[in-house]
């Protein structure tokens, strides 16, 4: 193997640290073989081998039926492995040893880190015309959309409904003060503490302290300005109007008193069953709310802002989680056909596309996959990518930024440190990045 490959790899992976959780990771790591094949894959591919890494922990299970019933069809073998280690760190131990995947799940960022040295150019492939959410690098496309997702405030309309007799049309709560009033009379009608926050670092750190950098005009200039020490974001209008949201969701916690203690699940349960109203999250978390006794009417909507420049209208997300293709001498070129066939199955054989929506419950990031999103935060993902309002993610965000500042973050909401402090920590931690 190339020796410039591994150190570039091994680079990376010393600067990472863990997988967002919300975004497929997990606290245990597995490696779970078995066989599959595609019901596309070119006749010259049977027979080959190939290996799926897949770093999206939720959708494991279903990567693994999927993988028994694709073997039926032909016989191209794929070994499908999980792991909750940082992509980069796993990778990079893969590669040292010589052994690459042929196909590798990763997030944004990797494949802009990796895509020059380990992935191949797929800007031929039929599935490109088909989506905007692709990665593409000085004109070649490397990253292959497994889906879209994105992230607000979860809200359980039935809920809402049973307090306040009326049927609630999140547009009429966009503006912070609408949002504030409708907290006072869910608690006026009984639901003392309408609001769920989860305490994980990564639901803090990198999903919403990264909207402040998400929402601004110009993103790179705020984040060049954070690193150089010219922008101090305590003195920035969307640190302070998001914080302002923030607060009101964090006094009307119902774990307000023991927050770092709250379990992701049990909040996710009380959302689910209408206990509370309101939480932050993304489309992922469906995963967690369907295995309890769910309201039917859920849905996500932009986080309140009382501002006019639009955000709080538009939900933040896009491309998440992307396939990549490896170039490694490791790999055969039968190997990297029989993977390109694999992908190609997911985006246009009918099976891959009931496969991710379906089976996945994932928001299809192509537009000949028309088939039906059938879980409620699922569909508000595709109403508001449909209709061009999606703001969209940050892709470069240092590998330690949400486990450093989602603690720092995690001080805020057990009210060990104020605004000042936060937006000080924040403030010291970039200026340390290069």
């Amino acid at each position: 193997m190339n020796k410039r490959k591994v150190v570039s790899l091994l680079t990376v992976a010393a600067m990472s640290t863990a997988l967002l959780a919300g975004c497929g990771g997990g606290s245990t790591s597995s490696g779970n073989k078995t066989s599959s094949g595609t019901s596309t894959a070119k006749t010259d591919s049977k027979g080959t081998s190939i290996a799926v890494f897949n770093s999206k922990m939720e959708i494991q299970s279903q990567m693994e039926e999927m993988a028994k019933k694709y073997s039926e069809k032909t016989g191209v073998d794929v070994e499908v492995y999980y792991s909750s280690d940082t992509v980069a760190q796993h990778l990079a131990t893969k590669y040292a040893s010589n052994e690459p995947y042929t196909v590798a799940m990763v997030d944004a960022k990797d494949i802009y880190s990796l895509a020059a040295d380990h992935a191949v150019d797929l800007s031929d492939q039929d599935w490109v015309s088909n989506t905007t959410q692709a990665i593409a690098i000085d004109g070649k496309t490397y990253g292959f959309p497994v889906c879209v997702e994105a992230r607000g405030i979860i809200y359980n309309a039935d809920a809402i409904k049973k307090v306040t007799g009326k049927d609630f049309d999140p547009a009429k709560y966009q503006t912070l003060d609408a949002f504030k009033g409708l907290i006072e009379e869910l608690k006026a009608g009984g639901m003392t503490t309408p609001v769920g926050i989860m305490k994980e670092d990564w639901s803090l750190g990198a999903h919403f302290l990264a909207e402040v950098y998400e929402q601004q005009n110009d993103v790179d200039g705020f984040v060049k300005g954070l690193k150089d020490g010219s922008t101090d974001i305590s003195t920035d209008a969307k640190f302070n109007s998001l914080m302002d949201t923030f607060d009101v969701l964090k006094e009307n916690n119902y774990a307000k008193d023991t927050a770092i203690s709250a379990e992701r699940e049990v909040t996710e349960q009380k959302l689910a069953e209408g206990e509370i109203a309101f939480m932050f999250g993304g489309n992922w978390d469906w995963s967690v709310i369907n295995a309890y006794e769910y309201s039917e009417n859920m849905g996500i909507m932009p986080v309140p802002q009382n501002t006019d420049d639009g955000s709080n209208t538009k939900l933040v997300g896009g491309g998440s989680k992307y396939f990549f293709v490896d170039s490694s001498d490791a790999i055969s070129d039968a190997q990297r056909q029989a993977g390109k066939d694999f992908l190609n199955w997911l985006a246009n054989d009918p099976d891959g596309q009931s496969f991710l929506v379906n089976d996945c419950a994932l928001v299809p990031a192509f537009t000949n996959n028309t088939l039906p999103v059938s879980d409620p935060l699922g569909k508000s993902v595709k109403s508001f990518a449909d209709a061009g309002k999606l703001i969209p993610n940050y892709n470069y965000l240092p590998d330690d930024h949400y486990s450093k500042l989602g603690a720092s973050f995690q001080k805020y909401l057990a009210g060990e440190t104020d605004r000042a402090g936060f937006a000080k920590e924040i403030n010291d931690y970039w200026k340390t990045i290069k």
